[in-house]
């Protein structure tokens, strides 16, 4: 396929560099980096979306989305599939997939999990939503990219899929620092409750994968210094789209509105930012009941 990608940061070049060495002719356009090797240079997005089959984006928010999108809908040829990769408010993903349509294009919005690493290895999750047509139209390159897709409905489902997802990723992390920094006061060895939780009903993603204590479980960001894997400030953006969708259809969410206010305090007021989400863990260590 003749592929544009538009937005190489840290996850959209690695995607866009796979495409390439898998064999697709991809154009890519970034305002602030220059495209990986083997993926062409476009000056302008307008120019990454002439005459390709996919156009992918993979930006910071709704409101760049919207931007770009009006950008480049006029650009694209008729019957090609906007395919936009980022995470985003629901209601900005449907408006975008509205605009595309009209237009005579597919649309199809499908926010990845899988970090980084993810991102340079292929073995992202896709949460797609769109038409039957629009995804599998994409399929093939989902298939390069990641190692799964799950097509979650119509246009906008996929980005609901995914602040579903990390509004329990964001809760369940709290719960598992909470947890051991209780032990800590207890007594209670962190291997010794890793090996009773990893195996009993505490069971989680967060401690069995991506364990917040240094040294306990598999290699995780805890064990480099909290480097981000998945930085604090994704999290709180993806928790802060979790509480807009929650308040735009009335649903009742007091975890994730906790866990909102937990990740702002520890990103916007104290030292999160910059850091990974599971350094939750010395935060909780350091402080005393209120």
């Amino acid at each position: 396929m003749k592929i544009g990608f538009i937005g190489l940061g840290n996850m959209g070049a690695p995607m866009a560099s796979n495409l390439s060495k898998a064999g697709h002719e991809v154009t890519g356009h970034d305002i602030a980096n220059a495209p990986p090797e083997g993926v062409n240079a476009a000056t302008t997005a307008e120019q990454a979306a002439m005459d390709m089959d996919v156009v992918i984006t993979m930006l910071p928010n709704g409101d760049i989305l919207k931007n770009v999108a009006q950008q480049i809908i006029p650009h694209m040829k008729a019957g090609a599939t906007l395919l936009d990769c980022s995470t985003v408010d629901v209601e900005s993903a449907r408006i975008v997939a509205g605009k595309a349509e009209t237009a005579g294009l597919n649309a199809v919005d499908a926010p990845v999990s899988g970090g980084i690493g993810g991102a340079a290895g292929g073995t992202l999750t896709f949460m797609a939503g769109g038409s039957d047509v629009g995804f599998a139209a994409v399929a093939p390159l989902f298939d390069i990219m990641g190692q799964k897709a799950v097509h979650c409905g119509p246009s906008g489902n996929g980005q609901a899929a995914k602040i579903c997802n990390n509004m329990i990723l964001g809760v369940t992390m709290i719960g598992t620092c909470e947890a051991f920094a209780l032990a800590d006061k207890l007594g209670l060895d962190r291997q010794k409750m890793f090996d009773v939780v990893s195996t009993s009903s505490g069971y989680s993603w967060t401690m069995n994968a991506y364990c917040p204590a240094p040294g306990v479980g598999p290699q995780s960001p805890a064990d480099n210094g909290y480097q981000p894997g998945f930085a604090a400030d994704l999290m709180l953006k993806d928790l802060r789209l979790s509480q807009k969708a929650a308040q735009d259809v009335d649903a009742d969410t007091p975890m994730g509105k906790r866990a909102t206010e937990l990740y702002h305090q520890f990103v916007d007021e104290e030292d999160g930012s910059g850091q990974d989400f599971s350094a939750m863990l010395p935060r909780f260590v350091s402080r005393r009941r209120p």
